[in-house]
């Protein structure tokens, strides 16, 4: 019993390392232009197709596994660019609902440009080379490469965090998030920095995407699926908190595996059937943390903003 509970956490942890990579970009970029991007989700999953294609043509192996997973994660880098440049741009003073509709609208159109490259059937990745074995723990086999993910995950969250803390360009970005108009009146190029921020956002949802192939095939209900899960850890973790992001990712993960493990199990004589609860477990975890700390855990309160059309312009928003 309690190996299997140590394994079911472990995967969780896993599963834990993958959704963190996505919520990071997603905290960085709302935490920066506070667009609410529906479309993230496509970037992980347009991630992982790319792993595919590029594996094939770096002939497999090391090269092509790692390889694949850089040159995917920088390719979706670039479309970020590209969105942000020609779309996004035009509504960071647009009301969140105008913005959320735009970004799903890149969502239909991304996911139509995946069926039309790879096709309607799912794809399965390849494994990571030389970790496609087991280690045993408590008796119980655990996959190698899972381990790896253990560790990945809070090692790229440290790297990007340094980033944030210890480089001018981290700096500026932070001053960004903190007050957009006072970082504009030192002279901040805005428009660049929040290029950059949704480059980085990008490709960490790109990598996680190439990185989660040795555990699930690419297929076209990615996007959508991830993003759930990643719209309620940056709630629970709190809007552009990092560290939120992470601990948040953790929780979910966890109780999700752990009602995947529980199955169907007689409690006081009544059979529960636990595995049934993971399609809404982390919405339960969700309206609990909300009730308790409407922010977040890690969140702080925001003053509200009231957003209305600039005189004469329809089209034209700006913060009253």
């Amino acid at each position: 019993m309690i190996a299997s509970f140590l394994i079911q956490t472990l995967n969780g942890l896993a599963s834990a390392s993958l959704l963190f990579l996505v919520a990071l970009g997603l905290t960085l970029i709302f935490g920066v232009t506070r667009v609410v991007n529906f479309a993230h989700g496509s970037f992980f999953m347009v991630g992982a197709y790319l792993a595919v294609t590029f594996y094939d043509r770096l002939g497999g192996g090391v090269l092509g596994f790692w390889g694949g997973a850089i040159l995917a994660s920088a390719v979706v880098g670039v479309l970020g660019a590209v969105i942000e440049i020609v779309i996004l741009r035009r509504i960071y003073r647009a009301p969140e609902l105008l913005q959320l509709i735009t970004t799903f609208g890149v969502v239909l159109v991304l996911k139509d440009a995946v069926l039309y490259l790879w096709g309607p059937e799912d794809i399965l990745g390849p494994r990571a080379p030389g970790l496609t074995g087991a280690v045993s723990i408590l008796g119980k086999p655990f996959p190698e490469y899972d381990l790896l993910l253990l560790a990945l995950g809070p090692l790229l969250g440290l790297g990007v965090w340094l980033l944030l803390k210890r480089t001018d360009w981290g700096t500026r970005v932070r001053a960004a998030t903190e007050d957009r108009d006072m970082a504009a009146a030192l002279g901040i190029n805005q428009a660049l920095m929040f290029t950059g921020v949704f480059v980085l956002g990008s490709m960490l949802a790109g990598l996680a995407g190439a990185l989660a192939l040795p555990r699930e095939p690419a297929n076209h209900a990615m996007d959508l699926t991830i993003i759930a899960d990643v719209f309620v850890v940056t709630v629970v973790g709190g809007l552009g908190s990092l560290p939120g992001a992470y601990v948040a990712a953790v929780i979910i993960s966890v109780v999700k595996a752990w009602c995947i493990g529980l199955g169907d199990t007689a409690v006081f004589g009544v059979t529960f059937s636990f595995s049934k609860l993971t399609l809404v477990a982390e919405f339960i975890v969700m309206a609990v943390v909300l009730v308790i700390r409407p922010w977040g855990l890690f969140g702080t309160p925001q003053a509200p903003q009231r957003i209305c059309a600039a005189p004469g312009h329809s089209r034209l928003w700006r913060l009253c």
